[in-house]
Parts: structure tokens; C-alpha cells; sequence
């Protein structure tokens, strides 16, 4: 049985340097190895002159493509083998397009069971007369959900590469250039006018879209982009300074999150009961009728929040990068 070492023998051992130099708590090399501070060295022109000189024979040798045989055949043989890969892409092209099924024949995969069933059955099952949205939002609508939840991830994105910091003080012209004050609209008449006339109108027509959605052509992803392009005139025209009154980061935050745990709570609940086979209590409603289609309306709505402050929010962020 091997002897217990007292603290200073311990100490004294290889094993004990060795942790202390794993550990970090002491360097090994330190007062041993000596070490003088590193001086600063000032290249006087001349030096800089035949530095410059050096860099620019280094470059013209190896860069000289007239007298360098290996950069000649490497791009003699890169050029060969970008004409060979672009001939098999096209023959593997040709090739699966030759193997498609012929064009308005009755077999073919896509006219199968599953678009008879939204076509024969998909006003009785969803309610909505418009059978695109009632397939979008009722039949796919998980994947309309990671649709929704992919603009969001890309909004943050966003968010993170472009937004400006704000360490500069407000009265100091660093801050007021990052928050592109100085590019305001100044009194632009005509555009202000036009925007007080078309702004309002533009986004009416965005909230029928979004709420004639399960009726007819429309839906939420293009009244939430109708609805975004009347917020970027608006800011075209009057600015971030009044914009912000009634829109801002935070805004747009609460905004998508809310709607898209609208979307995900009310979905999950669609999802859990038609798995499960329970009777859902939520009425489809009047076929043709505005607050019909059951969670249709709602899901419209939702995605239409998200869209529109999307576009809203890319816009702001390559602008000037923040609200």
C-alpha cells in the first residue's frame, strides 16, 4: 500500500506542475524562459519602398498568367471541367424531365385522391368557399405554421445582422446619422399628399383581403403584404419620427408573438382533436358569411400580423438599421 504524501512532497511532484498547468493557476514557462518587450519598429521610406517593391514582384510572379504554366493550365482545365459539368447537369435534366408523365393525362400522380377530396369535400370539411385557403389553412396548416414561423426567424435575423448600436449619445451627430435622422422626408408635398390619400386606403383594402380570406381570392399572406407596403409609403413620407408613434420594435414583437402562439395554440388544438378523432366544438359556420370556416378567419388574421410587420421590419432594417 503506497504512502499518503504530505503537502510539501505533493507539492514537489510532476503530477502537481502538470495540474497546475491544466488548472491554469500557474504557468510553467513563467520567470523561466526569458522574455524582453517587443519594440516597436518605425520602417524608415526607404524600407517601406523596397517592401512595397518585394510585394509587387512576389505578385507579378505568381500572378503573371502570360509566364506561369501553372496558372495557365489551371485554367485551361478549370474551363474544361465547367463545360463537362454543365453538359451532365443538362443531360441529368433532360433525363428527369423525359421520365415526367405526359401533360393532362387523368393517371397522373397529381390528380389523385387527395385534390379530389379538396375539391368534393373541402366546403363541407372547412367551410371556406375558397378551397385554396381552406387547403392552406386547414389541411396544411402545419405547414403554413412553419412557413410563419420562418419569417419570424428570418426577421430576426435580420435584426441581428443589420441593427445599429446604440452606445452614442442622442445629441451627438454618430447617433443621429445610426438613426438616419438626417434622411427624414423634409415637407415633401406631394408625397405626403399622396401618401394621406392612398395610406388609408391601401390598408382597408389589406384588412379585407385578410378577412375575405376563406371567401374568395385572398387571404393573409397577401393582405399582410399589402398591409406592410402601406407602412413603408407612410414612412417614405412622413418618417421614422411619426411611424414610431404607433409602430416600433416593441410593437412588432408583441405583435408577431401573439399571433403566432395564436396560430400555434389554436392549431395544436385543431391537430389534437381531428388525431384524436374528438368532435371539435368550434362551428364551421354559413358557408359565404363573414365569421364562418371555424379557426380559418383567425388564422388569416394571424398571418397577416406577421407578414405585414415583416416586410415592415426588413424594410426599416436595411434603411437604417433599427426603428
Amino acid at each position: 500500500m503506497s504512502r499518503r504524501l504530505s503537502d510539501e512532497e505533493y507539492q514537489k511532484t510532476l503530477s502537481f506542475r502538470l495540474r497546475q498547468w491544466l488548472d491554469g493557476t500557474k504557468d510553467p514557462f513563467l520567470d523561466v524562459v526569458e522574455m524582453k518587450p517587443q519594440e516597436i519598429v518605425i520602417e524608415d521610406k526607404a524600407g517601406q519602398e523596397r517592401r512595397r517593391k518585394e510585394r509587387s514582384q512576389v505578385y507579378e510572379q505568381v500572378y503573371d498568367l502570360k509566364n506561369n504554366r501553372e496558372m495557365k493550365w489551371f485554367q485551361r482545365i478549370y474551363r474544361v471541367l465547367s463545360v463537362l459539368f454543365c453538359i451532365f447537369l443538362v443531360v441529368m435534366l433532360l433525363f428527369a424531365v423525359s421520365g415526367l408523365p405526359t401533360f393532362g393525362d387523368p393517371a397522373n400522380p397529381a390528380n389523385n385522391e387527395v385534390s379530389e377530396r379538396y375539391i368534393e369535400k373541402g366546403l363541407q370539411e372547412t367551410g371556406a368557399v375558397n378551397i385554396v385557403t381552406g387547403m392552406i389553412l386547414d389541411y396544411r396548416a402545419f405547414d403554413t405554421l412553419g412557413e410563419s414561423h420562418v419569417l419570424f426567424i428570418a426577421t430576426c435575423t435580420v435584426l441581428i445582422l443589420l441593427r445599429t448600436d446604440k452606445k452614442y449619445g442622442k445629441d451627438t451627430i454618430e447617433y443621429k446619422e445610426a438613426n438616419d435622422r438626417t434622411h427624414e422626408p423634409k415637407n415633401d408635398v406631394i408625397l405626403q399628399t399622396v401618401a394621406k390619400i392612398l395610406v388609408p386606403p391601401i390598408i382597408i383594402f389589406g384588412i379585407y383581403v385578410i378577412l375575405g380570406g376563406h371567401l374568395g381570392p385572398g387571404g393573409g399572406f397577401s393582405g399582410g403584404a399589402v398591409i406592410g407596403a402601406g407602412l413603408i409609403l407612410y414612412v417614405n413620407a412622413f418618417g421614422f419620427a411619426k411611424t414610431e408613434r404607433f409602430f416600433t420594435a416593441k410593437t412588432y414583437k408583441i405583435m408577431s408573438f401573439s399571433a403566432l402562439a395564436c396560430y400555434s395554440l389554436a392549431k395544436s388544438y385543431s391537430f389534437y382533436t381531428g388525431a384524436n378523432h374528438i368532435e371539435s366544438v368550434i362551428p364551421l359556420g354559413t358557408p359565404g358569411a363573414i365569421l364562418s370556416s371555424g379557426l380559418i378567419l383567425i388564422l388569416n388574421i394571424c398571418v397577416g400580423i406577421v407578414v405585414a410587420g415583416t416586410m415592415y421590419t426588413f424594410y426599416v432594417m436595411f434603411r437604417k438599421g433599427g426603428y
